[in-house]
């Protein structure tokens, strides 16, 4: 027999009139219960999953130690010996260092990198942005500008270098030739110790200008419109618009670029030593540190030396990256300080 509260709640409702929902005390407390929350992976669940990368990471770190680390150790402990390509040498300690400083040779061919870098920087910068900055002011057919500023880069350097020694010629090269058709003097575009490296440098300004110009360009395309809207709305001109929104913007990028042509400048070999078939230029003057030591190694046959001259190079191009990063950070939070 149904109790009054079980007929009550199975009785059907009256046609038209309002449906009753009873709450039972067992719903009311679930439905104020608070959701239940997700339980918390376990530590066994955790290192199971952080270390299921691992089959994917220790075949690069085998690589990476067995052409990178164990090289680096094995120079390191060459440069403290008199290893020969001819046999093995004894232990001389840092005589290697000693006499690397000492080296009349060293420091010069050192200082004929510097100069290749000073003359081969500035210009793969500002030339860079000049090319960015005319493609993106909308010069006609701007993807035949784009192909043939970036086409040299794709190519071989000892193509490049042949090319431009054809250019050189003292008798039939491109730029001689109009030399004399102009009426004016000949250069000894690489037998001229005063113009080899000037040579060398342009050179490499048409072969790598065009990785510097589409990082500039991508940088320009990233620069919102709404600036230079604005800059246009308040009256400002072209130039204005340029020295007060374009540079500024480009600043980081200009930074990048500056660094990365410093440090590819301080590392030049192939141009050089294809150009003047493994030679040192006209009075040693386009001879790069790398040379020299390449030469040291291979063809002097002092492998404990050239390493130890290598090592000693490497050193002062960390200090030259560092330098950078710190002048870079000072110049960061000095504008932080000055907003």
């Amino acid at each position: 027999m149904n109790s009054p509260h079980e007929i009550a709640r199975s009785a059907p409702a009256p046609a038209g009139a309002p449906r009753s929902t009873v709450t039972t005390p067992s719903q009311s407390q679930a439905s104020s219960a608070p959701p239940r929350t997700p339980d918390r992976p376990t530590r066994s669940g955790r290192s199971r999953r952080e270390g299921s990368g691992w089959p994917f990471v220790i075949p690069f770190v085998i690589i990476a130690v067995l052409f990178l680390v164990v090289p680096t150790l094995w120079g390191v402990g060459l440069s403290f010996t008199e290893q020969s390509l001819m046999g093995n040498g004894g232990w001389v300690g840092f005589d290697n260092y000693a006499e690397a400083f000492g080296d009349a040779t060293m420091w010069s061919t050192l200082g004929n990198t510097v100069v290749f870098t000073l003359m081969s920087t500035i210009p793969l910068v500002l030339v860079a942005l000049a090319m960015a900055l005319l493609v993106y002011t909308g010069l006609p057919g701007q993807w035949v500008w784009r192909l043939a500023f970036f086409a040299p880069f794709m190519l071989p350097v000892a193509v490049v270098v042949q090319i431009w020694v054809w250019l050189y010629q003292p008798e039939i090269g491109f730029f001689n030739y109009w030399l004399d058709r102009l009426g004016l003097e000949k250069v000894g575009w690489l037998t001229d110790p005063n113009v080899a490296m000037w040579s060398m440098a342009l050179l490499t300004l048409w072969w790598t200008v065009g990785f510097n110009f589409l990082l500039y360009l991508s940088a320009l395309q990233a620069i919102p419109d709404q600036m230079y809207e604005a800059a246009a709305l308040d009256g400002a001109g072209a130039w204005r618009r340029l020295w007060s929104i374009t540079l500024p913007q480009l600043r980081a990028t200009t930074v990048l670029i500056t660094v990365l042509q410093v440090l590819a400048s301080l590392k030049v070999f192939d141009q050089m030593f294809i150009a003047f078939n493994g030679g040192s230029g006209p009075n040693g003057s386009t001879r790069p540190i790398l040379q020299y030591i390449y030469d040291t190694g291979f063809t002097g046959y002092r492998m404990g030396y050239a390493s130890a001259m290598s090592y000693i190079y490497f050193a002062l191009i960390i200090v030259v990256a560092v330098g950078f990063q710190v002048l870079t950070t000072a110049r960061r939070k000095e504008q932080g300080r000055g907003r």
